[in-house]
């Protein structure tokens, strides 16, 4: 299995679904199942039962689920949702924009 192009705290766009449009943070990636925890994006609600011994309260909870990663496109600052390619430099590989070629950040 290739690795993901999208990281953990990237700017992503949902491109289809009912989602559609909706842009958010990347919160977490599972590569095992190639899908990705956007925040605020396919909200669902969940019911929480308190819990004896601890200062939670029960009740019904929203919380992201994941979606798939080809549902969703990386945002480039300059030109919106694009395709991401790899650049090789020596010894160091590098996300680039598709569209206009530059280099796409890395947050931590």
């Amino acid at each position: 299995m290739a690795g993901m192009k999208i990281h953990r705290n990237d700017t992503v766009e949902v491109i289809t679904g009912s989602d559609s449009g909706k842009r958010g943070r990347v919160l977490r990636v599972f590569p095992d199942t190639d899908r990705v925890l956007v925040e605020h994006v396919r909200v669902v609600k969940k019911t929480v039962s308190s819990k004896t011994g601890r200062n939670t309260q029960g009740g019904i909870a929203e919380q992201e689920s994941p979606l798939h990663v080809s549902n969703v496109a990386l945002v480039c600052p300059n030109c919106g949702p694009v395709r991401v390619a790899h650049k090789v430099e020596g010894d160091t590989k590098t996300r680039v924009c598709r569209k206009c070629g530059t280099a796409l950040p890395f947050k931590k």
